[in-house]
């Protein structure tokens, strides 16, 4: 049986379960293929907790950890109302195809229902069609404002640690 929660940082097994998923998520192809950087492991459990936009969402099979939704808000300035971005999901791969994902993302709806948001909003590879499928699903689809200027891209643009 899958129990899906709202973490409790402060909780040394959810902080755990957080960073072992997390893990899982950042050496998958899918997550770049390279583990958490020291810095990210010794410090993201306590950035986590400070920022009251973040929210964190566990699932557990027994005490096992097996799934992992991480969303932050956001603000929308056409609607002029919050949105929750999906930052990360993972499902361990043991728990895989057994619906994990679709209860963490109608929980991550669920909060963002409660905090008055105008949409979910999340990142999704060209490549990763069975995360696409599972979205489309739960009601996710490519974004666009205006269909003859096509769907939006996600860009980024990697800055130095401080100088």
């Amino acid at each position: 049986m899958i129990h899906v929660l709202d973490a409790d940082l402060n909780d040394p097994s959810h902080a755990s379960a957080l960073l072992t998923l997390l893990e899982v998520y950042a050496r998958d192809p899918m997550g770049g293929g390279q583990g958490l950087s020291g810095f990210a492991r010794a410090h993201l459990v306590d950035a986590l907790a400070r920022r009251p936009s973040a929210h964190v969402i566990l699932a557990f099979a027994k005490q096992e950890p097996a799934g992992l939704l991480i969303g932050l808000e956001g603000f929308s300035t056409f609607a002029c109302r919050p949105l929750l971005n999906v930052h990360d999901l993972v499902v361990a791969a043991a728990f895989r195809r057994q619906g994990v994902g679709r209860r963490l993302l109608l929980r991550a709806e669920a909060i963002a229902r409660r905090l008055g948001c105008c949409k979910l909003t999340l990142e999704v590879l060209e490549g990763n069609r069975a995360a696409q499928a599972a979205y489309r699903d739960v009601g996710f689809q490519p974004y666009q404002l205006n269909p003859a200027m096509g769907q939006a891209q996600f860009w980024e643009k990697p800055l130095p640690d401080g100088d």
